[in-house]
């Protein structure tokens, strides 16, 4: 059995760096075809250009997740360009550029557009690209949302409750689209260390973070993208409405 479809591609949204880029690659040195989906023009085209091995087919548009229409015109260029989507990785999202504090002092303007692009963005999204999954007749979803809602960290509970609806959305998406061959599942990554920097972590905070996982090394973004392409994957064909959890055993449950 081929590991993916031959025809159509993946649209991975946030490829532009971190995990999103890392998957990407990854997708492309598998033989997939990739739409890159991302706001940041030149970061997305510079993944595009990337001189990596494999031998899918990589294209970058520009996409705001929060927009109805820019999610549309993204699935449409990869339709156009590779013949289908049988693949939608719901990766972007706004963390690591926010400041820790509060629910009580979180700018109401900041929650609403953290909610917009980790939560809408979802919605936008899987909504644009489901007659594309569907027809494509092998359809897989796969959300990217946070261990973060498993425990509930504080000072940050637009990203929080953002990623927990992610999760409550992806459920309900297995259920409403499982009739037509259409999988949704729900990934949640632990503390993860890219080229994205964070500049609310500390050294001695990241220590403190390995040292609670049963593993006791830095998460990558390999370790992200690795359990994403099994989702995606004909492995996985079974598997839908699940939550898959990827944090070195940061939580066990």
């Amino acid at each position: 059995m081929l590991r993916y479809p031959q025809k159509g591609a993946v649209v991975v949204t946030g490829a532009a760096q971190g995990i999103g880029r890392r998957l990407a690659l990854s997708l492309v040195a598998e033989g997939v075809d990739v739409l890159i989906a991302d706001w940041n023009t030149e970061k997305g085209k510079a993944v595009a250009a990337e001189d990596t091995p494999g031998t899918g087919r990589r294209l970058y548009v520009q996409t705001d997740v929060s927009d109805e229409a820019s999610c549309r015109r993204a699935v449409e260029a990869a339709t156009d360009v590779f013949g289908g989507v049988f693949g939608l990785v719901n990766n972007a999202s706004i963390f690591s550029t926010l400041q820790m504090r509060p629910f009580w002092e979180i700018p109401a303007e900041e929650w609403d557009r953290v909610q917009a692009v980790n939560l809408k963005g979802v919605f936008n999204m899987t909504r644009a690209a489901r007659a594309a999954l569907v027809a494509s007749g092998e359809g897989s979803v796969v959300n990217v949302a946070s261990s973060t809602i498993l425990f509930g960290r504080p000072n940050y509970a637009h990203y929080v409750s953002s990623k927990a609806g992610v999760l409550g959305l992806s459920r309900a998406m297995a259920r409403e689209m499982g009739a037509d061959n259409v999988r949704v599942n729900t990934l949640t990554p632990g503390p993860t260390f890219t080229e994205v920097e964070r500049a609310t972590v500390t050294p001695q905070q990241k220590a403190a973070m390995i040292e609670q996982q049963c593993l006791k090394r830095p998460g990558g973004p390999d370790d992200i993208a690795d359990p994403i392409l099994f989702l995606l994957s004909r492995q996985a064909r079974w598997v839908t409405g699940q939550l898959l959890n990827a944090d070195g055993g940061m939580i066990t449950h």
